[in-house]
C-alpha cells in the first residue's frame, strides 16, 4: 500500500484540537479548546482546498465529536459535541453558532469527553469524567440508561452495535454492555487507564473483534468474550485515539508526536506531528482519508490517493514543521550526547522497524530525532530535542534533572510528602502516571493526581515557575480564575513549618477575568432575538447598545473606568439587560455589571429606576426560585466585586442584612448540592466582607462585631455540607479571618454555639483533607480559637 501523505493543513483554532471526526468525502468536523466546533467544506481540488464556518461557540474547551448521518427529521445529520461545561450538544451541520442547538442532552456531572453513535439503535452513548457512561434515545434526548459500574473518568465508549456497548476507564477496566444496561463482561487485562476503543472489521486477521488503548502506549486486540488476541506496540507515550480504515487497517494517534498505521500487527507507517500530542484521528468510509487533531492548533488531512496530495507549499511548510518542532527532553528521556552517534549514522545504519527513533549528536553540540519510514527506506528528521520546549525560566532540579514544578505530596498523615516533578511540556496524566508507578501507590489516585497537577499548574507557560493558576471547574464564559489566598507560589503542596500564614486575610477579592468580546457579541446576538421575537421594547436601540459595546471596548484598554455621563447611561442599559430580559438571556448583561462594579465607582452609585444596584437586584427575583444559577452566581460576583471601590463597599455594607438574606434563600433554593461557582462566589463575597469588617469597618466595633456574628453562622451552614474543595477553603479563609481578628464574643460563638472545632474535624477527615492548604489554614483557625 501507498504511504498517506499531507493532504491539507486546516488551520483556524484558537487552541488544541481536541476531537476530529470527518463523515464524507466534502466535510470534516474539528472541535477545540477554544471552545468552538467548526465544519471544514472541501471547496476545491486539487489541490483539496477547504474553507470553515463556526457550527457551535460554547463557553468552554470542547473535548467529544461524534456525527449522526441523515435522517428523515435531520437530513444533513447531526453532529454531537461535548466538554468541560458538562452539556452535550446536538446541532445540524448548516446552522451557525449563531442558531439555537436542535437539542441539549443534560444530565452528566463532570467534564464530557467521550461520545459516539449508534444509528442502528437509535441511540447516542456517552463519557465522563463522573465515573458515568450514559446511553440517550435519538429524538427523545433523555438519558434512558445511566452505566455507573465505573471507579474513574469514563475515557472511551465505544457503540459497537445495536446491542452491545463498550466502555474504557481510568480503573484501567474495560467493560462489555448490552444497549439496555446490563453488565456483560469486565476485562481488566488493560493493566492502565483505558484511553480508547474501536470496532476492527471481521476480517480483521487476528481474529479479534475491538481493539482498545491505554495510557502504557501499547494497543490490545481483544474478543467481545474478553480474550487477549494480540498487543501491538510501537507508540512511546499514551494514545489518545484509534479509527479503522476501509482497507482493515488501524490507526492510533498520541502523545508521542505520531499517528500510526497497522496493518494486523505490524505497524507500516509512522506519521510525526509538529505538536506535542496528537489527541483525535478520524477515518473516512468513502476514500479511506484520515484528519487529524493535535496541540498545535491545527486539524491535518492526510491520503494515500496522489490526486489527493496537497499542494507543494503546503507539503513543504509540514516537513519544516516537523524537522524544525522543538522536542521536549522530557518526552524522549535524560540523554547521555557523549554517547550520541553523529550524523553519518543515519546514512550508515538501517532502523529495525517503522517508527523507530535515533538520536544524533549534530556537529553544534544540538541533539536532533530521526525516525525510520520503512515505506521510504530511510531516516525522516522530526525535531530538535530542547531541555523544556520554549524554556528560559527557572528551574527546579530533582534526582539530577531540572523541572518547571516539583511538587511535595501528602498521601499519609505522619510520613513525609513525596516529590512529584512536573514539566509544562509533559502531559499531567503522563507525569501523574509515573508519580504513581515510582511510588507504588493504587492507580486509582491516577485522576486525583494528574487534576492536582492541571489545578497548579494552568495559566503557566513554558518556562513559568509560578503563575496563578486556574479554577478547577467552568463558568458560564470558560475564564473564571482560581485564587489562593496568601500562597504566593502553587510550586508546593505541602505545608512546611516555614509557610507563610494566610490569616487574617487583608486583601480584598475580585472575579474580573472575561471575554468582553465573547460577551458583548453574546449580547448582541440576544438582542437581536428579542427584536426578531416581537419583544423589541425589552430590546436595546441600536445606540444603546453601540454605547454598551464602546464601553466594553474602553474596559478592555483599562482596568479602570471615569465616572461619566455615558458611564451611567451604560450601566443603567446593563440593568435593564440583567433584571428585565427573559431570564435565560440575562448572562451577558449580568457578567457585564460585574466587570463594570470592580472598574468603576458610578456602577454602585448610579440610579437604578429609583433603586440603588443592590436593591435592584434583588427585588428583581434573580435570587428567588426557581433559581438561574448562573444568574444568580454571576450577581454574587458582581456584590464580591463592588468592594474594589469605596462606594461599592459602602453600599454592600449599608444593605448587608438585604444581601445575606439574598444569598442565603438562593442557596437554600438551589437544593441540597448548590452549583460550585456559586458557592466559590458567594465564598468570595463573604471573604471581602469579613475583611471590611476586620478592616476599615471595624471603627464601629459593635456593628462589626454583630455583621460578624451573622457571617459566621452563614460560614458554619456552608461548611457543615460543602464537598468542594476550592469553595471550603475561600470560607475558611473568610471565617478564619473574623475569628482571629474580631472581638471575643466572635471567637466564644465559634466554639460554643456553633461547635467549630467539630465542623473543622469533620473537614480533616473528609476527602479535601488531602489538600495541603486545607490542612494548613485548619491548623490556623484551631490556634486562633485557643
Amino acid at each position: 500500500m501507498p504511504e498517506f501523505k499531507i493532504s491539507a493543513a486546516l488551520e483556524g483554532h484558537g487552541d488544541d484540537v481536541r476531537a476530529v471526526a470527518f463523515p464524507n468525502s466534502k466535510a470534516i468536523f474539528s472541535a477545540s479548546r477554544d471552545a468552538t466546533v467548526r465544519l471544514w467544506k472541501l471547496i476545491s481540488s486539487p489541490p483539496p482546498t477547504y474553507d470553515y464556518s463556526i457550527v457551535s461557540h460554547g463557553s468552554a474547551f470542547i473535548n467529544a465529536l461524534a456525527y449522526y448521518p441523515p435522517t428523515p427529521d435531520f437530513p444533513e445529520g447531526l453532529v454531537f459535541s461535548g466538554g468541560q461545561d458538562m452539556i452535550i450538544e446536538a446541532r445540524q451541520p448548516g446552522k451557525t453558532s449563531n442558531d439555537n442547538a436542535d437539542a441539549m442532552l443534560l444530565g452528566h456531572a463532570h467534564t464530557v469527553c467521550a461520545l459516539d453513535v449508534c444509528p442502528e439503535g437509535g441511540w447516542v452513548i456517552s463519557g465522563s469524567w463522573d465515573s458515568t457512561a450514559r446511553i440517550w434515545s435519538f429524538g427523545k434526548w433523555e438519558s434512558e440508561v445511566v452505566l455507573e459500574d465505573h471507579q474513574g473518568s469514563v475515557w472511551a465508549v465505544l457503540a459497537y452495535d445495536k446491542n452491545t456497548v463498550i466502555t474504557g476507564c481510568a480503573d484501567n477496566t474495560i467493560r462489555i454492555y448490552n444497549s439496555s444496561g446490563k453488565l456483560l463482561k469486565s476485562i481488566k487485562d488493560s493493566r492502565d487507564v483505558v484511553r480508547a476503543l474501536c470496532k476492527l472489521p471481521p476480517s480483521h486477521p487476528t481474529g479479534a473483534q475491538f481493539a482498545s488503548a491505554s495510557n502504557d502506549g501499547i494497543i490490545r486486540l481483544f474478543t467481545l468474550q474478553g480474550d487477549l488476541v494480540a498487543e501491538l506496540h510501537g507508540h512511546e507515550s499514551f494514545i489518545y485515539s484509534l479509527a479503522v480504515l476501509p482497507s482493515g487497517e488501524l490507526v492510533s494517534s498520541g502523545e508521542d508526536r505520531t499517528v500510526r498505521v497497522w496493518n494486523g500487527t505490524q505497524c507500516v507507517q509512522t506519521i510525526t506531528h509538529p505538536a506535542i500530542s496528537v489527541w483525535s484521528v478520524a477515518v473516512c468510509a468513502e476514500n479511506g482519508d484520515i484528519v487529524t487533531g493535535a496541540s498545535d492548533r491545527v486539524a491535518r488531512v492526510f491520503t494515500r490517493s496522489p490526486e489527493r496530495h496537497a499542494s507543494a507549499e503546503v507539503v513543504q511548510q509540514f516537513e519544516t514543521a516537523v524537522k524544525q518542532s522543538a522536542i521536549p527532553e522530557q518526552q524522549v528521556g535524560k540523554i547521555n550526547k557523549e554517547k550520541l552517534p553523529g550524523p553519518e549514522f543515519l546514512q550508515q545504519k538501517s532502523g529495525t522497524k517503522d517508527g523507530q527513533v535515533q538520536m544524533i549528536r549534530e556537529a553544534n553540540g544540538s541533539v536532533t530525532a530521526h525516525t525510520w519510514s520503512a515505506a521510504l527506506g530511510r531516516w525522516e528528521s522530526v525535531g530538535t530535542v530542547v531541555d523544556s520546549a520554549g524554556s528560559s525560566g527557572r528551574k527546579t532540579e530533582y534526582l539530577g534533572q531540572d523541572y518547571d514544578f516539583v511538587f511535595d505530596v501528602d498521601v499519609e498523615d505522619g510520613k513525609p510528602p513525596l516529590k512529584l516533578p512536573y514539566n509544562l511540556s509533559q502531559n499531567p496524566y503522563e507525569a501523574a502516571t509515573r508519580f504513581i508507578g515510582d511510588n507504588e501507590l493504587p492507580m486509582s489516585y491516577l485522576d486525583q493526581v494528574a487534576q492536582f497537577i492541571v489545578q497548579n499548574t494552568q495559566g503557566a507557560t513554558i518556562g513559568q515557575t509560578s503563575q496563578e493558576p486556574a479554577a478547577g471547574g467552568s463558568d458560564p464564559w470558560g475564564q473564571d480564575k482560581r485564587y489562593r489566598p496568601g500562597d504566593a507560589s502553587a510550586q508546593s503542596a505541602a505545608i512546611p513549618e516555614s509557610r507563610p500564614k494566610v490569616l487574617p486575610q487583608k486583601t480584598y477579592l475580585s472575579i474580573k477575568s472575561a471575554n468582553l468580546k465573547v460577551i458583548s457579541k453574546k449580547l448582541g446576538e440576544l438582542n437581536d432575538k428579542l427584536v426578531s421575537d416581537g419583544s423589541k421594547e425589552l430590546s436595546l436601540s441600536p445606540s444603546e447598545l453601540e454605547m454598551v459595546v464602546s464601553l466594553c471596548n474602553e474596559l478592555e484598554a483599562s482596568t479602570n473606568l471615569k465616572d461619566s455621563a455615558a458611564v451611567e447611561a451604560g450601566v443603567n442599559l446593563l440593568f435593564k439587560v440583567a433584571t428585565t430580559w427573559p431570564a435565560a438571556n440575562r448572562l451577558p448583561g449580568l457578567d457585564l455589571l460585574r466587570l463594570f462594579a470592580a472598574a468603576t465607582p458610578a456602577t454602585a452609585t448610579a440610579d437604578y429606576t429609583g433603586k440603588d444596584l443592590v436593591t435592584g437586584i434583588i427585588d428583581s427575583g434573580i435570587f428567588d426560585a426557581p433559581v438561574n444559577v448562573n444568574n444568580a452566581m454571576l450577581s454574587v460576583r458582581m456584590l464580591a466585586n463592588l468592594f474594589e471601590t469605596e462606594a461599592g463597599r459602602s453600599l454592600v455594607i449599608g444593605r448587608f442584612d438585604q444581601v445575606i438574606a439574598a444569598v442565603k434563600t438562593c442557596l437554600t433554593n438551589s437544593g441540597s448540592s448548590p452549583n460550585r461557582n456559586l458557592t466559590i462566589a458567594v465564598a468570595t463575597l463573604y471573604i471581602n466582607i469579613a475583611v471590611y469588617s476586620t478592616s476599615e469597618g471595624r471603627s464601629t466595633s459593635v456593628e462589626s462585631s454583630q455583621r460578624g456574628l451573622v457571617l459566621l453562622e452563614e460560614l458554619t451552614r456552608v461548611l457543615s455540607s460543602e464537598k468542594d474543595s476550592e469553595a471550603v477553603y475561600r470560607s475558611l479563609v473568610a471565617l478564619g479571618t473574623l475569628v482571629k481578628e474580631l472581638a471575643s464574643e466572635v471567637k466564644e460563638a465559634a466554639k460554643e454555639v456553633y461547635d467549630l472545632g467539630k465542623i473543622l474535624q469533620a473537614i480533616l477527615s473528609s476527602n479535601v483533607r488531602k489538600e495541603p492548604r486545607i490542612k494548613g489554614i485548619v491548623a490556623e483557625i484551631k490556634e486562633s480559637l485557643l
